[in-house]
């Protein structure tokens, strides 16, 4: 037991050394030449407009969602014209980076994770090496900056369609004015807020790059080592996306609380 224990432990922190070393070169990658802009364009659009009515319809229906039942408590003690402001900073904060990536991590991690790992088994990647091709720079740079690139941006939109939905609450079932439930939201658009709103996406995005591409290189046994290393890229982008937001929105709330 102790000795399954130890060897689960020393696979672990290997996996992780293994990680951090890749996540490495992918930064360094992304920096001189040769530059992929059309593949860089490609992986842009696919993550982009492929996840964008995904996180529309999450975002929408998760904000009237939140919406209705904030209203619902908030009526219990006369508040209901606060109900922007909570919605503005639940959003902003939390709700939006965390459905947009999480989104994201579902459909792009998994589609990544295979199309490299298919490459890996049928030796696509060995015969880009013997032409002089740099795998990583060819395949995992665009990747990365797409994600980063796309996730704030489908963040955004992912907190500005929530807030609308909010308000589609507020103005028929909650019976707030227009007027009210905008400058309540408008009111928490801090600096803070706002920041903390952009760099969590960013992070995420990160994230997703990292485990994605390198499940994908690591990739082993054939066509169901593919569905194993897709399905461990899932769970295990999902996973840390939570974990680090956590530790995100502490560090922020301790250095940007007088700002929030």
């Amino acid at each position: 037991m102790i000795r399954r224990l130890f060897r689960s432990f020393r696979n672990f922190v290997y996996e992780i050394d293994q990680l951090t070393r890749f996540s490495f070169k992918m930064v360094l990658s992304c920096f001189g030449r040769p530059i992929y802009i059309s593949e860089t364009m490609e992986q842009m659009y696919l993550i982009g407009i492929g996840s964008l009515f995904l996180v529309v319809l999450t975002g929408i229906f998760a904000g009237q969602a939140m919406a209705l039942q904030f209203s619902n408590e908030l009526a219990d003690f006369g508040s209901k014209n606060y109900l922007g402001r909570i919605m503005s900073l639940a959003i902003i904060r939390e709700l939006g980076p965390i459905l947009a990536g999480l989104m994201v991590a579902a459909r792009v991690a998994s589609g990544i994770t295979a199309e490299i790992g298919s490459m890996k088994s049928s030796n696509q990647l060995d015969a880009l090496l013997s032409f002089g091709v740099d795998p990583i720079r060819k395949l995992a740079a665009p990747r990365l900056i797409a994600l980063v690139v796309m996730v704030p941006v489908l963040t955004i939109i992912c907190d500005v369609v929530a807030i609308v939905g909010g308000w589609i609450i507020a103005i028929f079932l909650s019976h707030i004015t227009s007027t009210t439930y905008l400058s309540a939201v408008n009111e928490r658009l801090t600096f803070g807020n706002v920041f903390m709103g952009v760099l969590k996406p960013v992070v995420f995005a990160f994230i997703i790059a990292f485990i994605s591409c390198y499940k994908g290189f690591t990739t082993k046994g054939g066509t169901k080592g593919v569905g194993r290393s897709t399905t461990e890229s899932v769970m295990i982008a999902s996973i840390s996306i939570l974990i680090v937001n956590f530790i995100l929105t502490k560090v922020v709330f301790s250095f940007l609380k007088g700002y929030l």
